[in-house]
């Protein structure tokens, strides 16, 4: 009787190794393919756009943006932010072009942020760091109207602590239509008792603040639309955490559309963002038309 004990650690080890949940392939193998696939993708992504690469927002070494742009921008051209994941600890910038192609074609501009990431990148720095860039982006690039973030996994996590952003302090506001969080952690309290922590070394002081469940702006943007999305092969840990963000931030008056996409597993949810018909391609295509 009484309170229920919390899931035993070696469970939530277990929900919160989002390889482990993949039917395709065994968990080396998956997060191997997803590095490829990425990687690959970002390549061909270069070497058919027309880019910016190694933008400094900052003095830092990863604190640099690419950019991809569309074909012939007629004036002013919408933007996707994309936040890569990598349990804040591995991938960069250098693996986060693959999505370019299908946008760039329909005149959606792709931006890849890169941030420090554990051990030299802290939790606190890396919000900061995001939170940035896009003050940067806004200053810099004037024919960019409308954001749209998109972030993966740990990705996820730093997009949904961009829309929690006070922005009084950075002296702009980032005109933020949207945002597509995949796969995301979006309370980090569970992650303390994983070996996710060992390289973040976060306090739960620090969990807590970092925490976009924690922190939802109740004075909800009108033209913000919320795709909370997740995997059927996503583990019921990170299946709840999106239904419960989502939910959170609906019940806080945001616009918000909650996506449970049969088929994929946490790594391809997001590689098939290189691939035209894909449904989460197709949001992004509708970027115009929504401006």
């Amino acid at each position: 009787p009484g309170a229920q004990p919390r899931a035993p650690p070696q469970a939530l080890e277990q929900q919160y190794s989002p390889s482990r949940w993949s039917p395709r392939l065994d968990s080396e193998a998956v997060i191997q393919a997803h590095l490829e696939a990425t990687a690959a993708g970002t390549q061909r992504a270069r070497a058919g756009a027309q880019t910016s690469l190694h933008v400094p927002y900052g003095d830092g070494d990863r604190e640099k943006l690419d950019i991809y742009f569309p074909a012939e921008p007629a004036g002013a051209f919408p933007a996707l932010v994309y936040i890569h994941g990598g349990y804040w600890q591995c991938l960069s910038k250098d693996e986060s072009g693959f999505a370019a192609p299908p946008l760039v074609s329909q005149g959606v501009a792709v931006v890849a942020v890169g941030y420090d990431i554990a051990p030299k990148g802290h939790m606190d720095a890396m919000v900061l760091q995001v939170r940035r860039s896009l003050a940067f982006l806004v200053r810099r690039y004037s024919r960019i109207r409308g954001l749209y973030l998109c972030g993966h996994s740990a990705g996820a996590h730093l997009a949904a602590m961009v829309l929690a952003t006070d922005w009084t302090e950075y002296g702009v506001v980032p005109d933020i239509k949207g945002a597509v969080l995949v796969s995301g952690v979006y309370d980090l309290e569970p992650i303390l008792h994983t070996y996710v922590n060992d390289a973040l070394n976060m306090s739960r002081e620090v969990a807590q603040r970092n925490s976009p469940m924690l922190c939802i702006p109740s004075a909800a943007p009108m033209s913000c639309e919320v795709l909370v999305a997740v995997a059927q092969h996503d583990s019921p840990e990170f299946r709840r955490q999106s239904q419960e963000y989502g939910q959170a931030l609906r019940a806080a008056g945001w616009s918000v559309s909650l996506l449970d996409l049969a088929g994929v597993d946490h790594f391809d949810i997001i590689e098939k963002l290189s691939e035209e018909s894909y449904v989460l391609t197709q949001v992004g295509e509708e970027l115009p038309s929504a401006l």
